[in-house]
């Protein structure tokens, strides 16, 4: 992290700290509070670059609006008996002037004794500089919390991605598209919301401590219950709960939930993840392929404005979701010379000699993973699953060796998995002890048995479909960022070392607050 030039000639976190706590006391002797007090803001800055923004300086000078907001301080500048300062709020800056004569002398040593990172309060009227900038005149000038810390270089921001994500307040503060890209990820929790909600579904949470895992393939994380001396899975999907809701009567039922799976990281995989994930009665896979596209389309236009987004080099189109069968699919996808027919990807032969798995299914699957998913690039539905890797989905009628289960794929990765729900209690029983079989045979991922579930299920679950939606993917989509951890606020990482935190900083503090 580079220092800023405010900060120069000091080079060392210590002598920074050292510097600014010093000047707290300064601060004080003015008559100013160190960490300040309430504020009232007549704006916020974002709302004034909204509504002044476009405001000929002529207008802005006849009519003196007059404006009163808060800020960190993100670049200053002092000329003698004048200076300027970006505040920043909310992901937005705006200048603000100060000039010793039109303001008192109390404030203007306030403002000798300003830091980046400073948290100020501002009272002042609109006007233009001269080269045409947007900023406040300041009338008042009201101290409300003190940075002890340096701040990230003003041309460059912060770019380590270790300490971007480790310290995610820093990277708010310095990168403003970050703030963003946050903004945005709200939009899209909330337009999956308002359009379930405005199509009858009632939103529900279910347990995220679990005595069995299920509703997918994934290793759980493991935890302890001391009173009831019990160990506990945390949930790695809602599926089998919100399922007995619907064998309950709530016919139509959504979640915004966080899963827990003990798996890898990757720029796609955070062990802590958000899915939204829901369950309609009497609907099965195909009216879901039709929501699905309606979901994704208003999700992109609530959230970006436009159907059609950048994602890194590409132009993602959610307005147009092509439906391929996964076996179309790897015709249509194939990778390298002899491209196969649909009479091949039906023969078991040709399967087991491009793949090797165990089954059929299994061999159609993992050619379709590794020879179609980086080609589906544009938002695309990927339909008709083999039955051993949908251990919850209903068979199709017409070929009992697959189910009706689709999943939605853009930029090449899985954003969404739904099928029609199985809800035969028998063959539910039948498939769970099929992936009690793979379990056995070293599946770490196949699905446990619930017996639970199966008497649910015994009391009559109406035809339905269900489907999760990854919340954290679509916002990667949504706001062309390569990495999930761009995209959660705290992801998890490895712990910092004893000295990261602990060490200095306590140690600096102590010594400024002479214990």
């Amino acid at each position: 992290m580079k220092f800023s030039r405010e900060d120069s000639p000091l080079s060392t976190e210590q002598e920074l700290f050292d510097l600014r706590f010093s000047r707290i006391n300064a601060i004080q002797a003015l008559g100013y509070r160190a960490y300040g007090q309430r504020f009232d803001f007549s704006h916020t800055i974002p709302a004034i670059l909204a509504v002044y923004s476009a405001t000929a300086a002529e207008q802005l000078d006849s009519s003196r609006v007059p404006v009163k907001v808060a800020g960190r301080i993100q670049t200053i500048r002092r000329m003698g008996k004048a200076g300027f300062a970006h505040l920043q709020q909310s992901g937005e800056r705006l200048q603000v002037y100060v000039k010793k004569d039109l303001v008192s002398e109390r404030e203007w040593a306030l403002w000798e004794l300003l830091d980046l990172g400073d948290i100020i309060g501002v009272e002042g009227y609109l006007f233009r500089t001269r080269t045409g900038e947007l900023s406040i005149h300041v009338e008042t000038l009201t101290f409300l919390s003190k940075n002890l810390l340096g701040m990230p270089e003003k041309y460059h921001g912060l770019e380590d991605v270790e300490i971007r994500y480790r310290q995610r307040y820093l990277d708010l503060i310095a990168n403003p598209d970050v703030h963003r890209a946050f903004a945005t990820r709200a939009k899209v929790i909330a337009s999956f919301r308002r359009q379930l909600e405005a199509r009858g579904f009632i939103e529900v949470e279910t347990p995220m401590m679990q005595p069995l895992y299920g509703g997918a393939a994934a290793r759980p994380f493991v935890t302890h219950h001391n009173t009831l001396d019990i160990d506990l899975y945390l949930r790695i999907a809602p599926e089998l709960y919100l399922k007995r809701l619907v064998c309950g009567g709530m016919e139509r039922v959504f979640e915004i939930n966080r899963n827990f799976r003990n798996e890898g990281i990757s720029t796609r995989h955070n062990p802590e993840f958000t899915m939204l994930e829901f369950y309609q009665a009497y609907a099965d896979y195909r009216d879901l392929m039709d929501l699905t596209a309606e979901l994704l389309k208003n999700v992109a236009l609530d959230a970006t404005g436009s159907a059609t987004v950048p994602y890194g080099d590409l132009t993602l189109d959610f307005s147009s979701i092509r439906r391929f069968t996964m076996r179309e699919a790897v015709c249509e996808f194939w990778k390298g010379p002899d491209k196969p027919s649909m009479d091949n990807v039906r023969d078991p032969e040709w399967l087991s000699r491009h793949a090797g798995k165990l089954t059929p299914g299994e061999c159609l699957v993992d050619i379709f993973e590794r020879h179609c998913e980086e080609a589906l690039v544009q938002p695309t539905i990927i339909h008709q699953y083999p039955v051993e890797v949908s251990p919850l989905a209903k068979q199709n009628p017409d070929e009992p060796g697959m189910t009706d289960r689709f999943e939605v794929y853009a930029a090449g990765m899985e954003i969404g998995n739904a099928f029609t729900e199985l809800n035969d209690p028998d063959e539910q029983r039948r498939r769970f002890e099929m992936q009690l079989a793979m379990k056995e045979r070293g599946d770490e991922e196949a699905h446990q048995m619930d017996e639970d579930y199966l008497r649910a299920l015994c009391y009559g679950m109406p035809p339905a479909g269900g489907e999760g939606l990854g919340i954290d993917r679509i916002t990667m989509l949504l706001t062309n960022s390569k990495s999930i951890r761009d995209v959660i606020l705290f992801p998890l990482l490895r712990p910092e070392g004893p000295i990261g935190i602990a060490g200095w900083l306590r140690e600096s503090s102590a010594k400024h607050l002479g214990k």
